[in-house]
């Protein structure tokens, strides 16, 4: 016996509106999770390397504030202490086992402004800004070559395939190292050189020569070899780290000015031990550009 048609599209209906609940609940699914982990579910030890990275971005924007405030002592302190924290966040992440994508981004985004804008505009109110437009000019070239040099090196950290050297060497000097080089004339500055417009077109040259070489294929020592430390001179080694603190405590500007110099003047010798290494540049044919990496 035939059922009443009023029951059976009862029915369907009633299994339409089931199937419709259950997409509707994957849908609502796929979208929760499609806006990552809610903030209860991710473990402490994940975010305290993220927090190290905001500490550090309210570092370089505090000394951009300080800057404008005329107060360059402390500008400076806070972009050498932003890359201070900027040096450990990584080293704490990979401690804790808490290294995340979203860590890696993080990073990216906090060392655009303090190793690319907040030294930039620190140098420009502390003396650019005598150069006129040509000093602003090589600010914006400094701040530019920054964020162009932390692409390209987002972008060889990311390839499968890596050469011997990148354990070794960075191409072009790191955004760090630029950010302590191209702050030299405030150190001079401070120093007591009279900030006049010939120093300022004088800084603007060595900017510009400071954003090329963050740019440049230069192979500079990253310092990361696992090259260890013979057992009859890790006390004198330690000695000598200990000395370089105490100056740098007593005699802060001083200390950074020769450190700054000693930097660049070591740069042609990293390079002179790269070739030795890792042989002569390679050609222009079948590579992309990056010292030692051809394909």
């Amino acid at each position: 016996m035939e059922e009443p048609r009023h029951e059976k599209s009862a029915g369907n209906q009633e299994v339409a509106a089931e199937h419709a609940q259950a997409a509707g609940s994957q849908d609502t699914g796929s979208h929760d999770k499609a806006r990552g982990p809610r903030l209860r579910e991710i473990p402490l030890r994940l975010m305290v390397p993220n927090m190290i990275t905001v500490l550090a971005i309210c570092a370089g924007l505090s000394g951009i504030r300080l800057a404008f405030e005329n107060r360059f002592e402390l500008a400076v302190a806070m972009v050498l202490l932003a890359a201070f924290l900027d040096g450990i966040d990584g080293r704490i992440a990979r401690l804790l086992k808490a290294t995340s994508s979203f860590g890696v981004q993080m990073d990216s985004l906090a060392d655009i402004i303090n190793f690319g804008v907040a030294p930039a505009l620190v140098l420009y109110v502390f003396l650019l800004d005598q150069a006129r437009s040509v000093g602003w000019i090589a600010a914006l070239i400094y701040a530019i070559a920054a964020g162009l040099k932390l692409a390209r090196f987002n972008v060889m950290a990311e390839r499968q395939v890596k050469a011997r050297w990148q354990s070794e060497y960075f191409v072009g000097v790191p955004a760090p190292a630029g950010a302590m080089l191209v702050l030299l004339p405030v150190y001079l500055g401070l120093l007591g050189l009279a900030p006049d417009r010939t120093f300022a077109l004088i800084a603007s040259v060595y900017t510009v020569l400071i954003a090329f070489l963050m740019v440049s294929r230069l192979p500079v020592w990253s310092g990361k070899s696992e090259n260890r430390v013979r057992r009859d001179l890790v006390l004198p080694v330690i000695l000598v780290v200990v000395l370089y603190v105490a100056t740098l405590m007593t005699y802060t500007w001083e200390t950074m000015a020769v450190t700054a110099v000693a930097y660049l003047v070591t740069l042609p010798f990293g390079a002179r031990s790269w070739q030795r290494k890792y042989g002569d540049w390679p050609s222009a044919h079948g590579n992309d550009g990056l010292p030692g990496d051809s394909e």
